[in-house]
């Protein structure tokens, strides 16, 4: 007799039932952990990686990092929220304000490692297809492009 398990939710688009007669295999080295994607979707969007290169020169208050990312000071607190929750940012009470740092100091070094890779691997990365900055600019019609 077999066991149907339906999987859905998280990575799939889809629910898709699998048929199995044995345990399920083992994570193998080829899955992304769960906590390393959280962490790189943390730290993928352009706001709150500002944010980490800015926190990374030291504390700040969020007045601080409005000024410096040119946000909204809620979508600045919301960044701000989503990277307290991932563990990423501290924060302490200064008076009525609260002041900002980075929670590990190996975003430090993470974030220096992402900028030697960068440096290594020149303009392939901007130049991406899917992420770099061509793919953030909608493509030109042919009436846009012959003015």
């Amino acid at each position: 007799m077999t066991s149907v398990d339906v999987i859905g939710g998280a990575g799939y688009h889809r629910p898709m039932t699998m048929n199995s007669t044995a345990a399920a295999p083992a994570a193998t080295t080829c899955e992304a952990p769960p906590a390393a994607v959280a962490l790189f979707r943390s730290l993928g969007d352009p706001a709150r990686l500002a944010i980490l290169r800015r926190l990374a020169e030291g504390e700040a208050r969020v007045t601080d990092l409005v000024s410096c990312v040119g946000l909204a000071q809620s979508t600045v607190s919301a960044h701000l929220a989503c990277l307290r929750d991932c563990g990423l940012v501290d924060s302490r009470p200064q008076g009525r304000a609260s002041l900002y740092s980075l929670a590990r100091p190996e975003l430090l070094d993470l974030l220096a490692a992402a900028e030697q890779l960068l440096a290594a691997t020149g303009e392939a990365v901007q130049l991406c297809p899917n992420y770099g900055t061509a793919a953030a600019v909608p493509a030109l019609t042919s009436k846009e492009s012959a003015r």
